[in-house]
């Protein structure tokens, strides 16, 4: 089957072809006809399968006949990310150059006079993010009464960022006549709720089991201790035949702090992670497309919706901690039917997750052989943890001393934890001579019962 077959103008055959594809993915294949029947849809597809093409390409051909009028946008696309929505534009860019349609994009981070400005003329695509939707929604800026198609991308990730009552709220201002498409790579109970409420007798496609891993991606578990991480990806990088690389990091300190050790040791590396402003984000993607930078660190912002060619391969310096997160991140390389290589670093902490993702994905992902340089194997099994057993005191032995002359030894009380005001330690036979004129016996807390030495001179006293 090629894309002739599908029923598409031949304008957009023409933009496809130059874009150097023939023949459709499952997904698009299974998808296009039924959206050009004006079906509602449920795609389930993993990523990187090609379910954006699926859902453009018939909208440009369906939206190719009517006018638009200023703020009333003919169909919508929600988002979840930024990121998604600019590569949805761009998709709209490519394989619409041959036909007039207005397109806008509504995304936080930018400009808002640019967007307002594009709307007043009037757009037939409109691709947004819900938040700032909703925003212009509440401002009286837009009206979505004359949407006659909506699109809902990456359903389980607007479920995941909490979206999913922003979008039902722009549902119900939606024409209820109209043509609903819902993508998604999972199908968790909430995404089928929404779907049984708004979408019409939808037809479901499903291309692959939910969450499992592409197939053309070799998958490599590398056991390694945190000390070691950056050691070990050097030895990667530098062994494996690396085109061009994304490397997952979970925490945004962490993409800045790897960013700046690969720079230093001379490598051409950029990073991308949610502190960065829309427009430097944007920067560096492009750099990194144009190949300016080889090697892009990056936080989760980038783990969907990016289809940047020839990704050879994807390194997970921190496991994820979600395993929906692994399908997506290692779903960068191995695009339209290319192959890759992701490895995934795992420390002895990482166990649970990274059996979670195995049980997601449903296979055992080869673990990859200990480096030369590392010093003893690292397990990755789940190991019970262990209290440390406080090690027993030895006893002390005292040394025996002298008992005193008249006296069996008593036993001595501890000091007052606070004495009001101590009186100096009263001296003992053992350390200095006795005082010549000893004071008279008063009972004190030291422990002591009476006098052990000899008898003053004024009590010897004989009885007659």
């Amino acid at each position: 089957m090629t894309f002739a077959d599908l029923g598409l103008s031949d304008e957009l055959l023409r933009a496809v072809t130059e874009s150097g594809y023939t023949i459709p993915t499952p997904i698009q294949a299974s998808a296009i006809p039924s959206v050009l029947m004006m079906r509602d849809i449920i795609g389930i597809a993993q990523t990187g399968t090609g379910k954006t093409a699926s859902f453009v390409l018939p909208m440009i051909d369906i939206l190719a006949h009517g006018r638009s009028r200023a703020r009333m946008p003919r169909s919508l696309i929600l988002e979840p990310t930024r990121e998604l929505a600019a590569q949805v534009a761009e998709n709209f860019d490519k394989y619409g150059k041959y036909h007039k349609l207005s397109m806008a994009l509504l995304i936080g981070g930018v400009s808002m006079g640019d967007q307002l400005a594009a709307l007043e003329k009037g757009v037939d695509v409109l691709i947004a993010t819900p938040g700032r939707l909703m925003d212009l929604f509440g401002r009286g800026k837009i009206m979505l009464n004359g949407c006659s198609l909506l699109v809902i991308d990456e359903a389980d990730r607007m479920l995941d960022m909490g979206f999913i009552p922003d979008i039902e709220e722009i549902c119900t201002k939606l024409p209820k006549q109209r043509q609903t498409l819902l993508f998604s790579a999972t199908m968790p109970a909430p995404i089928k709720k929404l779907a049984d409420k708004f979408l019409d007798n939808p037809k479901m496609i499903e291309v692959a089991r939910p969450a499992s891993a592409n197939v053309n991606i070799r998958q490599w578990v590398v056991p390694v201790t945190s000390a070691k991480k950056k050691d070990r990806l050097r030895e990667l990088l530098s062994g494996e035949d690396v085109t061009n690389a994304i490397i997952f990091c979970n925490r945004k300190t962490t993409v800045r702090e790897l960013n700046k050790t690969l720079q230093r040791e001379g490598l051409r590396s950029s990073e991308i992670h949610g502190d960065m402003e829309q427009s430097q984000r944007i920067a560096e993607l492009d750099r990194f497309k144009l190949g300016d930078v080889n090697i892009l660190v990056a936080s989760d912002v980038a783990a969907r919706g990016l289809d940047i060619k020839g990704v050879s391969h994807v390194f997970n310096f921190d496991a994820p901690w979600h395993p929906d997160d692994y399908v997506h991140r290692i779903g960068r390389t191995g695009r339209a039917g290319a192959t890759g290589v992701a490895f995934t670093f795992v420390t002895p902490d990482d166990a649970e997750n990274i059996a979670n993702i195995e049980k997601l994905t449903g296979h055992k992902i080869e673990r990859l052989a200990t480096a030369a340089t590392s010093e003893e194997p690292v397990s990755t099994e789940r190991t019970p943890r262990k209290r440390p057993v406080k090690a027993k005191a030895e006893p002390v032995v005292e040394r025996e001393q002298p008992a005193p002359p008249t006296r069996q030894p008593q036993s001595v009380k501890p000091p007052a934890a606070k004495p009001a005001a101590p009186k100096p330690a009263r001296p003992t036979r053992a350390t200095q001579p006795p005082p010549p004129k000893p004071a008279p016996h008063t009972d004190n807390d030291d422990g002591d019962d009476g006098w052990n030495g000899a008898l003053p001179d004024f009590l010897n006293i004989k009885l007659t």
